[in-house]
């Protein structure tokens, strides 16, 4: 398995390359040079297997060489020995043709776990073997922060700094960042927004000296290995609800685009999907692209679904690719009018190939608090604000789908949301026993300025030898 990026400078690049070096260094995001396919006799055996024996017969297509059988099965193992729920990521029937996906069973009760988990097997297994520290970076609007560290705090080759904007995530993910007391874990609350943070990671990837410096490294969605470790729960859901045998669609709540692009993933394999539903809150830029055909940034709105409080989706940039047919001059074309107009626009052909796979809706805070009220009082389900913006969609779009299953992702624990959920319905929901003390651990947290320079220093002074 050969990897390129999407603005088609550098050469090919393998899986370990990939996972380890995150952002190309054209400043394009690494895709597979050929998306691999699973056949419809295999996907057939997909409904009597474990949530870990399909994820390693849908990874081991990406990987290539990188681990051996053995190696890659343990992995797996050991990434969700953790999580609560046998089933990793079970399904919970809300009607006779919709369902929910729960993606918050692991250690920081978001879906980023799923992944990161994953991530943090493989990265320790191939520093190891190149006997290599790494600084990884990442920027987060809640969740991925959280669940990096747990996936790194017990890392003795990873150093790892969290950009998050200061004022913008809840306390309970905030605390998840700030309280782990270890060495190598470094919160960085950023005077900005989520975008803001992103830029910065960008700029410190594209800052050639700096980042060979420090061996910097990045686990957000622009990392491959993300997107490929969220690709399995779409298979394990569609098989589990009838595919291949008949087509699902899925809905999912959607700020950076990595989530929903790896349904997309899912469907170039194989998986006989039916409709994609990206479901915004009031940042709604992929909903108005889907309607108008013109991707153009607004300002930031600050919402109660945080995570999703996002202007521009890094990942759609991997989809455009894939529409362009791998044109990477038409993708630098596109990205290079972003930077200077904030702004580009879809061809007539590319738009109509995108509809073709996405639909799209958007939802209201003050609709957000019905939807958490309402799902509670119809299936006894207390949901987050990010999954309330999910079905408050799904359920606009279930009408266009026919007979099809609709699956919604519930991709957190409404205790991490206490304020918006008790807002909405009178009830406080409760932490898992786990975090019992959360909020009486102690916070250690570095509040920055929207300056590279300065948090280039920190970091390059912070590292462990």
């Amino acid at each position: 398995m050969k990897y390129i990026s999407t603005r088609g400078e550098g050469e090919e690049s393998n899986f370990e390359e990939v996972l380890l070096s995150g952002l190309a260094t054209d400043g394009g995001l690494y895709v597979p040079k050929i998306w691999p396919t699973i056949e419809y006799d295999e996907l057939e055996t997909f409904s009597q297997m474990s949530y870990q024996e399909i994820a390693f017969l849908v990874m081991r297509r990406f990987t290539g060489d990188t681990f051996s059988d053995h190696e890659f099965r343990k992995m797996i193992n050991a990434a969700y020995s953790g999580f609560d729920h046998k089933s990793i990521c079970p399904l919970v029937q809300l009607s006779e043709n919709h369902f929910l996906l729960e993606l918050f069973h692991g250690p920081t009760l978001a879906f980023k776990d799923v992944a990161m988990q994953l991530i943090g097997q493989m990265f320790e297994h191939v520093l190891r073997k190149k006997n290599l520290r790494a600084t990884v970076i990442a920027a987060t609007s809640g969740d991925t922060g959280a669940a990096a560290m747990a996936a790194f705090k017990n890392s003795e080759m990873v150093d790892i700094f969290v950009l998050f904007p200061l004022g913008r995530v809840s306390e309970v993910q905030q605390r998840q960042m700030t309280t782990l007391g270890r060495p190598n874990i470094h919160a960085l609350a950023l005077d900005g927004n989520f975008d803001d943070c992103q830029a910065l990671v960008k700029q410190m990837f594209n800052d050639s000296k700096f980042r060979k410096s420090v061996n910097l490294t990045g686990v957000n969605s622009i990392n491959w290995a993300r997107v490929m470790s969220q690709i399995v729960y779409y298979f394990t859901a569609a098989t589990a609800l009838g595919a291949p045998k008949r087509k699902i669609s899925f809905t999912v709540p959607t700020g950076n685009f990595g989530d929903i692009f790896a349904a997309y993933v899912a469907k170039k394999m194989g998986l006989p999907l039916d409709m994609l539903v990206i479901a915004s809150n009031e940042n709604d830029i992929l909903h108005r692209t889907l309607l108008t055909g013109v991707y153009r940034k607004k300002i930031l709105r600050q919402t109660i679904s945080p995570s999703m409080d996002i202007q521009v989706a890094s990942n759609f940039e991997r989809l455009l690719f894939d529409l362009h047919e791998g044109s990477s001059k038409l993708i630098r074309m596109l990205m290079q009018n972003l930077d200077k107009d904030g702004s580009f626009d879809l061809s007539p052909k590319v738009l109509d190939k995108l509809r073709e796979s996405f639909s799209s809706g958007t939802t209201s805070d003050e609709d957000t608090l019905k939807t958490i009220k309402k799902v509670l009082k119809d299936f006894g389900e207390l949901i987050c604000p990010h999954t309330a913006v999910g079905l408050a969609v799904a359920n606009q779009e279930i009408k266009n789908i026919k007979k099809s299953p609709m699956i919604t992702l519930a991709t957190a624990h409404p205790s991490k949301f206490p304020v918006a959920v008790k807002r909405s319905t009178g009830v406080l929901p409760a932490l898992p026993t786990r975090y019992d003390d959360l909020y009486s651990r102690n916070e250690v947290v570095t509040h920055v300025k929207n300056s590279l320079n300065e948090i280039q220093a920190i970091i390059s002074e912070r590292i462990l030898p």
